[in-house]
């Protein structure tokens, strides 16, 4: 028997997308994400350089969506409980 996958980031009950990690790893790179965030406050300050800060928070923000999209349960639209699908 194959073990079941554990997914870093499990599916939302309701809607699309994920929720909180379900792993330690998950925990890792939301707390890795939002660090990250939060430096490039500091290193792009919003008024002081808007063009670094908006370039650096997409690019961020798109790794982290590809890391939960790689490691992720994959998404689909959810209606709670027992899916209707």
């Amino acid at each position: 028997m194959t073990p079941e996958r554990k997914y870093w980031f499990p599916a939302k009950r309701y809607g699309w997308g994920w929720g909180l990690p379900g792993t330690w790893q998950g925990w890792l790179v939301l707390t890795a994400y939002v660090a990250l965030v939060i430096a490039s406050v500091v290193i792009f300050p919003p008024t002081e350089a808007p063009l670094g800060f908006v370039l650096g928070n997409c690019l961020i923000a798109a790794a982290f969506v590809a890391t939960c999209w790689l490691t992720g349960e994959p998404p689909r639209w959810r209606w709670g409980g027992e899916d209707r699908n």
